[in-house]
């Protein structure tokens, strides 16, 4: 399936700039209201469902025994037709 990027942003930010991101997002999945992001001249406002499929990964990409680049990402998805997605475990995060 072909993927459509409906919005993006990136951009260096302080941990703590990331993390008030991240609590507004928390606050708006807790309220259960629609989240909108905006950067420029782009919106884009998308509602989640009760229960989206919440992928994290964490990453290294780079030569293997050299110093590469790491990332962790967090993804929601659902299907627009309000199909369910999969299921590979309780999540803990320490």
């Amino acid at each position: 399936m072909p993927e459509e990027v409906l919005f993006k942003s990136e951009a260096r930010q302080s941990r703590t700039e990331i993390a008030s991101y991240l609590r507004a997002i928390a606050d708006k999945l807790d309220a259960g209201e629609p989240i909108t992001l905006k950067a420029g001249s782009q919106s884009v406002t998308m509602d989640p469902p009760a229960s989206p499929t919440f992928e994290v990964k964490a990453e290294r990409e780079g030569p293997a025994g050299q110093p590469g680049e790491l990332s962790v990402e967090f993804e929601l998805e659902w299907d627009e037709d309000g199909g369910d997605g999969g299921d590979s475990g309780e999540l803990q995060i320490e």
